[in-house]
């Protein structure tokens, strides 16, 4: 440990002994420098938190740094134009700051290894200078401020350790406003440490599950009864040894692994606003599911945050109205495109930039339609149609005149609403995560068919199964597929990020 004076303040920073630059060729032992270096700092917080919690005196203002990968490059060379990421469009420095190095251990050394023969240039590890706040030093679900003794009540805790700030804490990398000064670095990574740091503790929040839970395809639904039957479903793998996956876990981190019985206390966990259920497999490539309940704030909320763990692929199965009159209850919907008046994104993708579909998400929900209700070809437009979903911020649209709403969506050949699906979709498009939704008609509010008491618990009991199975179906034919071909190249644009 050392001492660094400020020069625009008497007070002290104590801090570890700053890390010299490491430049590596391999990727797994950069990614092992990175796991050093970020224990070693958090690890100084903790401690120097902990020493004053039990009444050691106060020397300084207690700061470590997040570390940082960079690479620079001097030529235009040409890469693989089938990659979609992984290389650099131009000679120059690009650097991130890392956070939970072991977390993102498998998705760094591919990044990593992917620039190393893309560009033939080795990485650089070593100190940002971008402090790493206390409350992110010990990570999500800690509560930082009631561990203080109290020695510490009528210390500021900004005086002693650095706090999260949201001034540095942005999505102008990702909405592609982001503009380096003259000299500057430019980004290697869509998100920044502090703001990844800040989506985790979030997740932790809303889901009542840890971020290490959390797999690499992501099934979201407006209803709980695809969680009651998804939990039914995973706990039955469970008891008949995983049948390929290795745990499931529940809200509260309650875990049950495969071929065990489920905990007592699995009963006892109150519910978050949006919990989570993980069908957990070694390599991450098992299934998420969330229930965001109803609306585009919860799904804007959730899909910020997940986000930061770059999956590889999340979709929609949840209930909509059906807006055409061939349509019955139980029909499914294959979004192609959305109508967005959902407004919680306005700010961060502009309505008139284009979702397009994404043809490999496409085939694999089409496809786990055949396989599940037996219908192909011509037969399945008995049960399925694709076209355009709405996506609207007022759950009561009809009680308004319904002229403007109608006129709306006739004119862009609506043929499903809901308050959720577009909002996914947009965020999965601008996060550059490949989106699909696929819908299940539970009313026609336009043909006098509204979501009922009695009708609905008949439509659920009958229609959720089929539709929960059909999402897995289609997930797993995801996971199928090799990363590189799932990554699009349609949610890149002028100017990328490296990473994922």
């Amino acid at each position: 440990m050392n001492t660094r004076i400020s020069s625009l303040s008497p007070i002290p920073f104590i801090s570890p002994t700053p890390a010299e630059p490491r430049v590596f060729d391999d990727a797994v032992e950069a990614v092992d420098a990175l796991i050093a270096l970020y224990e070693r700092n958090t690890g100084f917080l903790i401690d120097a938190f902990g020493a004053l919690a039990k009444g050691a005196p106060v020397a300084g203002k207690y700061r470590a740094f997040y570390p940082q990968v960079a690479i620079e490059t001097t030529s235009f060379g040409h890469t693989d134009s089938r990659l979609s990421y992984g290389h650099v469009t131009a000679p120059g420095v690009y650097t991130t700051t890392i956070t939970r190095p072991i977390l993102f251990k498998r998705y760094l050394v591919d990044q990593l290894a992917l620039l190393m023969q893309n560009h033939g240039v080795p990485v650089t590890v070593s100190e940002s200078a971008t402090p790493i706040p206390l409350h992110f030093a010990f990570g999500e679900g800690t509560h930082v401020e009631a561990s203080v003794s109290t020695a510490l009540l009528d210390v500021p805790m900004r005086d002693l350790f650095d706090t999260p700030d949201l001034n540095n804490t942005d999505d102008l990398i990702a909405n592609g406003e982001y503009e380096a000064l003259p000299g500057e670095p430019a980004p290697l990574a869509p998100f920044t440490a502090q703001r990844i740091d800040y989506s985790l503790a979030r997740l932790s929040h809303y889901t009542a599950t840890g971020a290490e839970h959390f797999q690499n395809f992501v099934l979201f639904t407006n209803y709980q009864f695809y969680i009651d039957e998804f939990a039914s479903w995973a706990r039955g793998l469970m008891a008949k040894g995983g049948e390929g996956y290795s745990a499931f876990v529940e809200p509260g981190n309650i875990v049950t692994l495969a071929g065990a019985e489920r905990p007592e206390t699995a009963g006892t966990v109150r519910m978050p606003q949006m919990p989570a259920y993980h069908l957990k497999k070694d390599d991450h490539c098992g299934i998420t599911l969330v229930n965001i309940g109803v609306g585009p704030s919860n799904a804007k909320t959730i899909t910020d945050h997940i986000a930061v763990l770059r999956p590889h692929a999340w979709l929609m199965v949840g209930h909509c109205a059906g807006l055409r009159n061939s349509q019955r209850l139980g029909d499914y919907v294959l979004a192609h495109a959305y109508v967005r008046e959902d407004h919680v994104l306005d700010d961060d993708l502009p309505v008139w930039v284009p979702i397009p579909a994404l043809a490999e998400v496409q085939q694999a929900l089409e496809s786990a339609v055949e396989e599940v209700t037996g219908y192909e070809g011509f037969e399945l437009k008995r049960i399925m149609r694709t076209g355009t979903v709405a996506t609207i911020d007022n759950r009561n649209w009809e009680l308004r005149d319904q002229r403007g709403p109608v006129k709306r969506l006739s004119q862009s050949r609506a043929i499903a609403l809901d308050m959720e699906s577009a909002t996914i979709a947009a965020n999965g498009f601008r996060f550059r995560v490949p989106y699909g939704t696929l819908l299940c008609v539970s009313d026609r509010p336009l043909h006098g068919e509204l979501k009922l008491p009695g009708m609905a618990t008949a439509f659920y009991r009958t229609q959720v199964s089929q539709h929960l199975q059909i999402g897995i179906r289609a997930v797993q034919k995801l996971a199928a597929m090799p990363t590189e071909t799932l990554h699009s190249r349609k949610l890149r644009s002028f100017y990328e990020t490296a990473f994922q």
